[in-house]
């Protein structure tokens, strides 16, 4: 199947090829065609599916196909929301690029930046708008944006919404917008919760899904290192440095955490910058657009702020430490192993995640290799302590240093406390991401 056989229009085409695609990915294939037929749709689907331009080449050929006749500013037709900044200006690039060759304008409006230069952009038309729930609102209460006139309505990425408690909020752009419309739900997993939203928000929705619902990624080599705590950065940066890694993302549970690896990363000789949602927007870009293009090495970073990175050929991600919150590990490499490129996650584990490390293969139904490496085994006198803070493939030959095979038990506990510091984490996060 080709793009062309899609229904997409000569330009859509044009600046698809411009872009080198030929072939539609899975999630296009089916996701498309619904789309323009005016479908609601409930998708679920991983990172590196294609799922963005899946909803964004139909959302503009809609918007072409009908446009506004109102005389006066163009009125907002199409929203799409996302949980976090870098995901706007990702989905808004791609708004963008597909729609070069079309007379569509466009905005992103999100936090960590000044909202007078939103404002202009809005209050001159726009058909299309990228945003972060919370600034979305600071607009509306603004009134620089006018949500009446919504044909097409985007959640994207609704379970990590929903995780960083953007729930009221989505509730109260949903009483702003008309209730006849289009509305387009995709999802990595659909909970509970994901379920409520989408039975009160779509009508007689089209459901698809193109991986097993909390699939780990088959291009990517999954393994487990076990050391204790107090190694894992002696332990990442011989990794680093013995295998002569050149890009490799690493996760932390905290914005602190990841501070404290980054610097101590670079005393250790190797480039590196945080990534968190205390950074400045700025900053965060800064660091983003070195570690593409290589001046730094790693880039450390939490769950929320790598939300929506997206990296070409990323080879090597590593938890530092393991997720409170099993999906969550799913996302983490999901970063790695991209539209058909292989790649590598490893996790760093010490004897305080070995129930989060459970947790983690029951989700995805397999059991992670585990190869220690000689020197670094773990003491097994140290005790399992509760995790207090944060979100709550075999080895290939050759890498450096030496590994043996490890069959350690695994067990360990997460307390009730860290679940509920978890949650009390993701409603903090949703100011940040504004």
């Amino acid at each position: 199947m080709s793009f062309e056989t899609l229904g997409l229009s000569a330009e859509l085409i044009r600046a698809v090829s411009d872009n080198g695609y030929t072939k539609p990915t899975p999630i296009q294939q089916q996701a498309i065609p619904l789309i323009l037929e005016g479908r609601d749709l409930m998708g679920g689907a991983q990172t590196g599916t294609g799922k963005t331009a899946g909803f964004t080449l139909p959302l503009l050929q809609r918007l072409v196909d009908n446009p506004h006749s109102e005389k006066g500013r163009r009125p907002v037709r199409a929203l799409i929301l996302t949980p976090t900044r870098e995901l706007a200006a990702q989905v808004h690039e791609s708004v963008q690029t597909y729609g070069r060759h079309l007379h569509l304008k466009s905005a992103v409006i999100f936090g960590g930046v000044s909202i007078n230069p939103q404002k202009q952009k809005l209050i001159k038309g726009v058909d299309i708008v990228v945003a972060t729930p919370g600034r979305l609102l600071d607009h509306v209460s603004q009134r620089s944006i006018n949500l009446s006139k919504i044909d097409i309505l985007v959640l994207d990425e609704a379970d990590r919404m929903l995780d960083m408690g953007f729930i009221h909020d989505i509730r109260k752009v949903l009483k702003l917008v008309p209730q006849k419309k289009q509305t387009l739900l995709f999802s990595a997993t659909f909970s509970d919760d994901i379920k409520s939203l989408a039975n009160g928000l779509l009508n007689s929705p089209a459901l698809i899904e193109v991986a097993r619902q909390n699939a780990a990624t088959d291009t990517v080599s999954q393994v487990v290192h076990p050391v204790d705590k107090k190694r894992k950065r002696e332990l990442l940066s011989a990794l680093i440095g013995g295998n002569e890694w050149q890009q490799v993302l690493v996760f932390t549970r905290t914005k602190h955490g990841a501070n404290r690896l980054a610097e101590q990363l670079g005393k250790d000789g190797i480039t590196a910058a945080a990534i968190h949602g205390n950074k400045s927007q700025g900053a965060r870009t800064r660091a983003l657009t070195d570690f593409k293009s290589g001046k730094i090495r790693v880039l450390v970073a939490t769950d929320i702020a790598a939300r929506g990175l997206d990296i070409d050929q990323l080879p090597h991600v590593v938890n530092f430490e393991l997720p409170n919150v099993a999906e969550d590990y799913v996302h983490r490499i999901g970063r790695t192993g991209r539209a058909g490129n292989e790649g590598e996650a490893m996790s760093l584990v010490c004897v305080d995640e070995l129930k989060l490390l459970k947790d983690i293969e029951r989700l995805i139904k397999k059991e992670i290799p585990s190869v220690t490496f000689e020197g670094y085994e773990p003491d097994p006198s140290i005790k399992p302590e509760p995790i207090q803070n944060g979100r709550g493939g075999n080895q290939r030959r050759g890498r450096k240093p030496s590994a043996k095979k490890s069959n350690a038990a695994r067990g360990g506990n997460r307390s009730n406390q860290a679940k509920r510091s978890n949650n009390q984490n993701h409603s903090r996060s949703r100011s940040g991401n504004r």
